[in-house]
């Protein structure tokens, strides 16, 4: 339905007078440029051939020790924020034989792997990095750099004293339940066969590194890497630039997601010419980062962390709060989010009039940021191609004070492939778009992670339950079936810390330590019950089921229009999604009260 305005220009930069239809076609039009048959077949993980793109730079080579042969009673495979979230929880609980599995060196997860240069995070430290008052710690800054975050995810494992029976550069390759001994039998590619009677997997959403299906790509002759194993033997410099090494290099970067953004302008900075290869823009909003105040710190009152996330998700959720703590980026443009993180808040507004609002809101922004990028690049050629022509929550928003900026600079060339959707082959010596070749020295792919694919659900670590059964195998004809995400029948003791069948957020790691914290609380009851092992009933599951389909968003509508990005397969939406439909306020408090009411009674087998 269009509105009654009546200009025609979707782009009107005064009050919001717009034709819906003719943005909507404008929208359509962009999207098509892009999209591309094969979907997400157009990316290769690194695996086989490509293998070598996710070869740990940062672990000292050559580590060898004597397989284990040993037992403990909760072992957690990742180190990162969510596998340090759910150990240290654990601590809090009594537990005190813990182990964690990583394949990387150390603990950090994404901040181990992810050392690029202008690495920070996106959502405010101070209710991203988790655990800051156990540890005691007040970021430097209101969006903190990648080391800094490293280097917290270490004080944690310091302070729970989880390094002494960490194993790093360490693969978990199979769980295989033993019913006679209720525990968990854990393989790993250093012959480990470790017991635990406890088993939690927090492999991460976005682990995996993906490489386009370029023609060519393997051919070329100069150098490559992906940010997420960042060359500096090859660039020189660290996180903070100062790469001199590419003072007479021609670099090609291949992405302009998230990551790019932060990568380009130090790039720029140091190379002899930069190339960027845009298939589609990013939005790029204020980021306005600053160091923490210490006046401002030194009022904070015990439990301030706990409150500053809360209010945060209630806001990017759409619950009315009398104060928004955090006042940025994504709370200043909250109303738009809920096409990616669906709520209850607005379920009393009438659908029809619900949407026409969102489509609105959804323009007034994503005008905003297109004005934006008129008022800080130059060339109007290039500004038209930077211009972000899709709803708001199509891509995940970005912020940089200096992306934008960077293609002011007579070193850059911003290479458009929106109409060969995407870099058409690679040459021993180029990168090549619309038959224009473009000679470079390296080439750095910023082509993200394969979204969701991880561990176990990836099927990189097969489970194997009571009987035998293996865990994606028993899902393969009705699909995943979980209690709250957490557990399976017929898998017991085994615990998945995932957005699966439960509900997410803008800042994930709140949702991955909600999620410990209930897989924490659950251990805690069977050790005080002294129970061999916790397993959901067949009926608590199947309820679980019906309660998502009930109120299970359509999110497919709203996707298949966007861009194609992995927020949408590539452009071919998912059906179903299986998500909590009312939000993870509504979701985390659902937990609380399934603990307290003694839903552990009800719908838990906790065999003596």
């Amino acid at each position: 339905m269009s509105s009654p305005h009546v200009s025609t220009d979707p782009v009107s930069s005064g009050p919001v007078d717009l034709d819906l239809d003719a943005l909507r076609a404008k929208y359509r039009a962009e999207r098509d440029r892009r999209i591309r048959p094969e979907g997400n077949a157009q990316y290769h993980g690194v695996g086989d051939e490509f293998g070598y793109y996710a070869d740990d730079p940062y672990a000292e080579p050559g580590l060898t020790r004597d397989p284990l042969n040993d037992r403990v009673e909760a072992l957690v495979v990742g180190g990162g924020f969510g596998g340090l979230l759910a150990a240290a929880r654990l601590r809090q609980t009594g537990v005190e034989s813990i182990r964690v599995i990583e394949k990387g060196g150390d603990f950090g997860g994404t901040w181990y792997w992810n050392r690029y240069p202008g690495i920070h995070c996106d959502i405010e430290s101070y209710v991203y990095m988790p655990l800051l008052e156990e540890v005691g710690y007040i970021p430097k800054w209101r969006y903190a750099p990648g080391e800094e975050i490293r280097q917290h995810a270490r004080a944690i494992a310091r302070h729970f004293e989880l390094y002494e029976d960490a194993c790093f550069q360490t693969q978990a390759t199979e769980l295989r339940w033993d019913e006679n001994e209720s525990e968990w039998l854990v393989s790993t590619d250093r012959g480990d066969r470790i017991r635990a009677r406890y088993v939690v997997a927090a492999t991460g959403t976005l682990s995996q590194a993906k490489l386009p299906g370029i023609p060519g790509i393997q051919t070329f002759r100069g150098h490559t890497f992906h940010t997420s194993r960042w060359d500096y033997a090859y660039t020189g410099g660290d996180a903070n630039g100062g790469m001199t090494g590419l003072a007479d290099k021609r670099v090609a970067v291949i992405g302009t997601g998230a990551t790019a953004i932060q990568i380009v302008p130090h790039l720029a900075a140091d190379a002899q010419h930069l190339y960027v290869f845009q298939r589609t823009p990013s939005s790029v909003d204020a980021r306005d980062n600053r160091p923490t105040d210490p006046e401002w710190a030194a009022r904070l009152a015990p439990g301030w962390q706990r409150d500053r996330m809360e209010n945060f998700l209630k806001v990017v959720t759409g619950v009315r709060v009398d104060e928004d703590l955090v006042n940025d980026g994504w709370t200043s443009s909250a109303r738009l989010l809920e096409k990616m993180i669906p709520t209850n808040a607005y379920a009393d507004v009438p659908a029809e009039e619900r949407e026409r609002a969102y489509e609105y809101a959804d323009f007034q922004k994503m005008n905003e940021l297109r004005h934006r990028v008129d008022a800080l690049v130059a060339d109007p050629a290039t500004a038209e191609k930077l211009k972000p022509w899709y709803r708001y929550m199509c891509k995940r928003p970005t912020f940089s004070d200096t992306y934008l900026q960077t293609f002011n600079r007579a070193n850059v060339t911003l290479v458009d492939t929106a109409d060969t959707h995407g870099v058409e082959r690679i040459s021993e010596t180029a990168v090549v778009v619309g038959g224009a070749e473009y000679e470079v020295d390296c080439i750095i792919f910023a082509t993200g992670f394969e979204a969701g694919v991880s561990g176990i659900l990836a099927g990189r670590l097969p489970v194997y339950g009571r009987d035998g059964a293996q865990l994606l195998e028993s899902w393969q004809e009705a699909g995943p079936k979980t209690l709250h995400g957490f557990y399976s029948h017929g898998f017991p003791n085994l615990f998945q810390l995932a957005p699966l069948q439960s509900a997410s957020a803008p800042n994930f790691v709140h949702v991955l330590d909600e999620q410990a914290t209930h897989v924490a609380e659950v251990v805690a009851q069977a050790r005080k019950r002294r129970t061999r092992y916790v397993e959901p009933t067949p009926e608590a599951v199947e309820d679980w089921l019906a309660t998502l389909r009930t109120n299970e968003p359509d999110l497919h509508s709203f996707q298949a229009e966007c861009t194609p990005g992995y927020y949408n397969n590539e452009g071919m939406p998912r059906k179903t999604t299986m998500m909590y439909g009312d939000g993870p306020v509504a979701f985390h408090a659902l937990l609380r009260r399934w603990r307290s009411d003694g839903g552990i009674d009800d719908v838990l087998t906790m065999a003596e």
